[in-house]
């Protein structure tokens, strides 16, 4: 660690670090040297930076102090140091989305959300580990290994951007670029204990992010790419530098989302559900959640436990018919995703237009539940991490109050978003009995993701945001 840059400043918020930078307390250079002492030293545990690209960061890092000092600005993340998750496309990179067959595949050209955060003067050094195709909710594959959480090194950080949250969490980036279809942000934010944005669907462009397989163009349904950070500032700079049509688009579209409907936590109508008979949440994290709400109530939220507008059980079946038709085009040809490549593939036209037409049923109930109130609290996933299963996918568990479900069960209250396409963040909700972070899901209105994260700031300032692991502090031996 460069003396100059402490651990403290290394785990704080990307806001906090961008305003260090714009006032001369740290260069560009010396907070980038920085996060790669700190990989050198703690990621060899953890395993979750995977790909490096040290020469031309310190150069981009030293292009980007010398314009300060002309009094230039490069954009919102001026000189910024961050990783990316692995199946984003950065020129002369390799990306692999952790798949064999991609063995050895660099990208030609950057994917367009990072050809963003470069736009906007970040320093790209490096990039974060995934499982195979992103199609899980671990971080492990052949290519790469397993990667750990900081929190508890035998447990899963999450999939499928679990490196992205591992790394925030330890302090070895200041910022991160995930995708999320399943939970895919989310998830990892829960249980690493970080912040994740899974935005409104459409709102940042794809292309470029290496699934089904590379130079694919179509986007695949439900999929969005979104910021992770340590505080609830991270995922706003994020989308302001991510969201907009893309370049064939914005000839004739521009993209305004909405402001937030309000800032103040008593201005804030907010809808609580935190359990469900289709997908129970364990006493363990089901108890930080409970404790989380009465903390906003005492704190002057406005709360309300409405009925649902939904049934859980009805959006769950329809978001996964829609994702069994949207992963079965992919590459998933490993046998542990063979189940879930025949039913997408086996799906027909008419299933899917079925599908399709339920989601859009849900997406009105839903327009006319946030009439009445501006968020909605939810679980993010039914346990905190879970310890390493490598087996077979159709062997996964997970136990919930001492009940083996199967592990697919844990995308339930993701995908309760997903299928509406309504923006989502995991916000950091405290720690359960076992000292493992819980994550509180705040679902918000479409396309207005600005109130998704004015929610997300107001519940953060009562519950204390980011608390970083003891790994992160720790010291060379």
């Amino acid at each position: 660690m460069a003396p100059s840059v402490p651990d403290d400043i290394a785990v704080a918020p990307a806001t906090a670090l961008v305003a260090a930078l714009a006032a001369g307390e740290v260069s560009s250079r010396e907070l980038l040297e920085a996060y790669l002492e700190r990989v050198d030293r703690l990621d060899g545990a953890i395993n979750a930076v995977v790909v490096r690209d040290d020469d031309r960061a310190r150069r981009a890092a030293d292009r980007a102090d010398a314009a300060r000092a002309r009094g230039e600005t490069l954009g919102p993340l001026h000189g910024l140091p961050m990783t990316v998750k692995e199946s984003f496309s950065v020129a002369g990179l390799p990306t692999t989305c952790g798949a064999p067959e991609l063995r050895g595949h660099v990208a030609a050209e950057h994917a367009e959300p990072v050809a963003r955060l470069k736009r906007a003067g970040a320093v790209i050094f490096g990039k974060t580990n995934l499982p195979q195709w992103a199609a899980d909710g671990q971080a492990f594959n052949e290519l790469y290994g397993v990667t750990g959480n900081p929190w508890d090194l035998g447990r899963t950080p999450g999939g499928s951007s679990g490196g992205s949250a591992a790394a925030l969490a330890a302090g070895l980036t200041a910022m991160e670029l995930g995708s999320d279809i399943a939970g895919s942000v989310r998830h990892p934010a829960h249980m690493c204990g970080v912040f994740g944005l899974a935005p409104t669907f459409g709102t940042v462009p794809m292309r470029g992010h290496v699934l089904p397989r590379p130079g694919c163009l179509n986007p695949i349904d439900m999929f969005v790419a979104g910021p992770m950070g340590r505080g609830p500032g991270d995922l706003e700079l994020g989308l302001d530098v991510l969201a907009g049509p893309d370049e064939h688009a914005a000839r004739a579209w521009r993209l305004e989302l909405p402001p937030a409907r309000a800032t103040a936590l008593s201005d804030l109508r907010l809808a609580v559900w935190l359990d469900d008979p289709h997908a129970p949440v364990d006493a363990s994290v089901l108890a930080v959640l409970e404790d989380a709400v009465a903390a906003l109530e005492a704190a002057g939220a406005r709360v309300a436990r409405p009925e649902p507008p939904v049934a859980l059980a009805e959006s769950d079946a329809v978001f996964r018919t829609l994702l069994a038709g949207a992963t079965g085009t992919g590459r998933l040809t490993d046998a542990e995703h063979a189940a879930q490549v025949v039913a997408g593939t086996a799906l027909t036209k008419r299933d899917w237009d079925v599908a399709a037409e339920g989601r859009e049923q849900l997406r009105r109930r839903w327009a006319a539940f946030f009439e009445r109130f501006d968020a909605l609290l939810t679980p993010v996933a039914s346990t905190a991490a879970f310890e390493h299963q490598h087996t077979p996918f159709s062997e996964r568990r997970i136990v919930v109050n001492g009940v083996e479900r199967h592990g697919a069960d844990h995308v339930v209250w993701t995908g309760l978003a997903t299928v509406a396409r309504l923006p989502a963040a995991s916000v950091p909700a405290g720690r359960t009995a076992d000292g493992l972070p819980a994550g509180l899901q705040v679902v918000g209105p479409h396309l207005e993701d600005r109130t998704v994260v004015a929610v997300a700031r107001a519940v953060s300032d009562v519950l204390g945001g980011f608390v970083a692991p003891p790994l992160a502090f720790q010291k060379p031996s």
